[in-house]
């Protein structure tokens, strides 16, 4: 039987394959210096290579937390473009944002991977650039990550940076302004509480990224990824079985070592019909809601932190409200704030 490829197809085919590889891409280059560099400079006869690469690393470790290393170019690669377009993902501006000031964007929710706040702040796929001229987005990730050669000048190329207070400080205070950082404030620990149809951020205990714009005078942005908590399904088991028991323990352990909690959850295979870990193509819409004008003390009290910690979760509410409907959900869907 003759198989005919359109045109649509091959599409669909690369901008799965582009998905596809994004994890891998991480963990082979991780492999490289974890597990090949010992072994060159052991039993090779290239070990003036590994003795190369830990004495950069050495050498270039303040880097990242000192504006990083961004490449227009890497940012820009059609690979993004393809993966963009596979779920699709949207950014939507409300407000523009001046250059004369320095920004935090809040992003949420988490969702499992984060798609949206990767793909519209770490890539150009969206145009990031020309919706928003003059402003250079940062989007801050675990440290952990920075100390692994070749994966953290991966990062870097594409403008990430770690979500440490010395690294925020520095692009806030240090780079003039136009910068914006962004945030996703739940972090990993959100993840737990994303499946489809919820509308839950962690927020009413997370107040260091409004400290740190009071201690900055940064604003603060708020913004939403509507469909973020679409592309998974995320499986909770019932109390007292053994499933359960083994992923309350995994979680421990994933949080313990690694920073991160283990979710167990499922999106398609490589046909949309089928059961796999590759998210479900749906689409994801990030708002970028209106500037909070943030006044800068150098050390604010605690009263002050709440005060505009209060004025950052309204100007949250108002945002999903003004958009849930345009964006998928029903008018009397709730943002839940924990």
């Amino acid at each position: 039987m003759a198989i005919v490829f359109s045109q649509f197809n091959i599409q669909q085919g690369l901008q799965t394959l582009c998905v596809m590889q994004w994890i891998p891409v991480y963990v082979i280059l991780g492999m490289i210096p974890i597990i090949l560099m010992p072994y060159f400079l052991v039993f090779t006869e290239f070990w003036a290579m590994a003795v190369l690469t830990f004495a950069w690393l050495a050498y270039d470790w303040d880097t990242h937390s000192r504006g990083g290393r961004r490449t227009a170019w890497v940012r820009s690669w059609t690979l993004w473009k393809y993966f963009c377009n596979y779920f699709p993902i949207k950014l939507v501006k409300t407000h523009d944002l001046s250059a004369k000031h320095n920004y935090i964007i809040a992003s949420h929710p988490h969702g499992i991977v984060s798609f949206g706040a990767f793909i519209n702040f770490a890539t150009e796929a969206t145009g990031f650039a020309r919706i928003f001229p003059s402003i250079t987005p940062s989007l801050a990730t675990l440290e952990g990550i920075f100390w692994i050669p070749f994966v953290r000048d991966y990062v870097m190329a594409m403008g990430l940076c770690p979500v440490s207070k010395l690294a925020l400080e520095y692009t806030l205070t240090r780079k003039g302004s136009g910068n914006a950082v962004v945030i996703v404030v739940g972090g990993a620990t959100e993840s737990l509480l994303c499946c489809p149809g919820a509308s839950t951020v962690l927020l009413k205990r997370r107040k260091g990224f409004v400290k740190l714009a009071l201690e900055t005078g940064a604003y603060l942005v708020p913004s939403y990824s509507f469909g973020e908590n679409e592309v998974y399904n995320q499986e909770t088991f019932p109390e007292g079985t053994w499933i359960r028991f083994f992923q309350k323990h995994f979680q421990k352990t994933f949080k313990k070592i690694l920073g991160l909690n283990f979710c167990t959850f499922h999106g398609r295979g490589l046909t949309r019909a089928s059961w796999g870990f590759l998210p479900f193509n749906r689409p994801i819409t990030t708002v970028v809601g209106e500037p909070l004008p943030v006044p800068k003390i150098k050390r604010p009290n605690q009263e002050t932190v709440d005060k505009y910690h209060a004025l950052y979760i309204s100007a949250l509410r108002k945002l999903f409200d003004q958009h849930k409907v345009e964006y998928g959900l029903s008018e009397n869907q709730q943002l839940t704030v924990i």
